[in-house]
């Protein structure tokens, strides 16, 4: 059993997760911006679909990606070097998630709900989610987007509608949060694609002593303002 969280309840302790599924932590209705940047804070996220309440996640191991680590392979480095792409950070928030909503054929469904887009809207608003565009010839070809407290990206969802498109913008990240002092990404789940980038995974105790420090480190840029990349 997990716990039921009415719109006070803190979050239980990490450790009480199930193995099975795994990370499974908690459920409630609450998906209020306070919940969301309380839960990343923790090392917490929501996953769920239409329908059901919403599911609170932390799972062990955990997939993070440090920013030094980061794996360019040749077409990636001969698609950025090729300027075809041009990245624009902070500019369609809202149209990058929609497009990560899209169905896939590799899955089933999405967890990004409508619910989902207005609770990271409201956060992208008050200057913690971001997202990072891949543009071609005035046209939004890839992107991702993630939420930032202090010095720890979270990565959320990429798309792409061209080769490259999404990996360029991930690259565009991984090169400036580096130069802010970010260490990680957090990627959550593991995948062969997340590792083939140079991301691992470590125990959940070691990922959240991590966050506990860098979450409380001062931002580079003041909140709320849309970040600015030196490209």
């Amino acid at each position: 059993m997990i716990p039921w969280l009415r719109a006070d309840d803190p979050f239980p302790p990490l450790q009480t997760a199930l193995d099975d599924p795994n990370g499974l932590l908690a459920a409630s209705e609450d998906l209020s911006p306070e919940r969301l940047l309380a839960a990343y804070a923790r090392g917490i996220f929501p996953w769920y679909s239409a329908g059901q309440p919403v599911l609170w996640w932390s799972p062990d191991p955990r997939m993070v990606l440090p920013t030094a680590e980061f794996k360019v392979s040749r077409s990636l480095r001969r698609a950025m070097q090729s300027g075809k792409f041009e990245i624009r950070v902070d500019t369609a928030f809202d149209t990058v998630m929609r497009a990560c909503a899209e169905p896939r054929a590799d899955q089933d469904g999405t967890w990004i709900t409508d619910g989902i887009c207005a609770a990271y809207g409201a956060l992208h608003r008050r200057g913690y989610a971001h997202s990072v565009e891949s543009w071609r010839d005035g046209e939004l070809v890839g992107g991702l987007y993630g939420v930032a407290i202090g010095r720890m990206f979270f990565g959320e969802s990429m798309f792409a509608r061209e080769t490259d498109a999404s990996k360029v913008a991930l690259a565009h990240v991984v090169h400036q949060l580096r130069a802010w002092d970010f260490p990680l990404i957090d990627c959550q789940q593991q995948t062969a694609h997340l590792a083939s980038l140079g991301a691992r995974p470590i125990p959940r105790s070691e990922f959240a002593k991590a966050l506990a420090h860098l979450v409380h480190c001062p931002h580079p840029i003041p909140l709320p303002n849309r970040w600015t990349f030196d490209l």
